[in-house]
């Protein structure tokens, strides 16, 4: 019985492979190209402006633009009371260049909030309201018309489980009012940007995913305005697709923007902290090479069809290529999750990732049913 479903599982990876088409090309098709909604990636602008390889990709393949971490506070406010929008203005005129829309990554998250904004703010709680206000609409009144949206808050929810994230000092001294007040700032700056809330494993996490949940209904109903919904996507191969579809078609159900913001795959694991990997595989082989191909691919039909395209803000890689992948820097283990690889060449995971756009919602429908 065992050699008979080993046999079995290989014919299925040899028939996957087949589907695929995973031999060598050397121009593969352009995902953008190929898609009914945009498709972005982060990118760090710094080492990108010295490697024409990897820019000559981003633009083949994609036609949004997210700043890895040019964006955040601590890049473009780095000391009190100056702005440095030098890197954010070139990203803007590159993205102009190349015809890509921009996507602002992030106006308010705990991690990149300045050393300085902490001090002041424990010294003066009655200052940090006004600061963000004041940071907000110069921030984003700059860029009025120019970012097509943002991350107004990322990760303002705990880790894990139900509730807040009661341990930053937004939250500590503003109260859980300080997001809804984010958005308010961010819409009277420019009204026509998509605003977003965005976190990690709400996917998955259903008790942290109904605290998002609750969260945003309260504020549809109240008129905060927020018009998107920022799912990051960092998944695992054994998370279920049904969960996924489950998470994303209740999201939608909000009629707000459904946005796939910083999509990649591991076979590892990790406890969602600095450092904290868990290195359960030391290779990859391809057996597990096609199987992520095919996480891909339903990730992309579960996308198309459990979303209406109307909602469909895009789908953005956190970072595309396994050479310059964050969650080798972040969790010191070593994984293939994105559908490049470390010599910048398409991966199984590309193929069925483009599969998976290629298929249409018809299709979609029925494969997942």
């Amino acid at each position: 019985m065992i050699k008979i479903i080993t046999f079995s599982f290989f014919t299925f990876l040899l028939v996957s492979c087949n589907q695929l088409n995973v031999e060598s090309e050397t121009n593969p098709p352009s995902l953008s190209a190929n898609s009914e909604f945009p498709l972005g990636t982060a990118v760090r602008y710094r080492p990108f402006q010295k490697d024409l390889q990897l820019r000559q990709l981003q633009q083949y393949h994609f036609d949004s633009y997210t700043a890895g971490s040019d964006m955040k506070m601590n890049q473009v406010m780095p000391t009190e009371e100056r702005f440095d929008f030098s890197i954010v203005d070139s990203i803007i005129a590159y993205a102009n260049e190349h015809n890509q829309r921009v996507f602002g990554h992030n106006l308010i998250w705990h991690s990149s909030t300045p050393e300085w904004v902490r001090i002041k703010a424990t010294e003066n709680p009655d200052w940090l309201l006004s600061f963000m206000r004041d940071y907000i609409y110069q921030y984003v009144g700059r860029y009025k018309g120019q970012v097509h949206g943002w991350d107004v808050i990322n990760e303002g929810l705990n880790t894990k489980g139900a509730g807040f994230r009661e341990d930053t000092i937004w939250y500590k001294i503003i109260g859980p009012k300080y997001i809804e007040k984010a958005f308010e700032f961010a819409h009277e700056a420019d009204p026509d940007a998509v605003l977003f809330y965005n976190d990690f494993n709400i996917e998955r996490d259903l008790e942290k995913f109904n605290t998002m949940m609750t969260m945003v209904e309260d504020f549809q109903k109240r008129g905060v305005p927020i018009s998107g919904i920022g799912f990051q996507m960092h998944i695992r191969m054994d998370i279920p697709n049904e969960i996924i579809a489950h998470t994303l078609k209740t999201a939608a159900s909000t009629g707000l923007q459904i946005h796939l913001s910083e999509l990649d795959i591991i076979f590892n694991t990790h406890d969602d902290s600095r450092g904290g990997g868990i290195q359960r595989f030391t290779d990859v082989t391809e057996e597990m090479l096609l199987a992520q191909a095919k996480k891909y691919e339903d990730l992309v039909r579960i996308y198309k069809e459990v979303v209406p395209r109307e909602q469909q803000y895009g789908i953005t890689f956190w970072g595309f290529n396994d050479r310059d992948t964050w969650i080798r820097r972040f969790f010191k283990m070593k994984d293939w999750p994105t559908i490049y690889d470390e010599n910048l060449t398409p991966k199984p995971a590309f193929y069925g990732f483009l599969k998976g756009l290629k298929t249409d919602q018809t299709s979609a429908k029925s494969n997942l049913n």
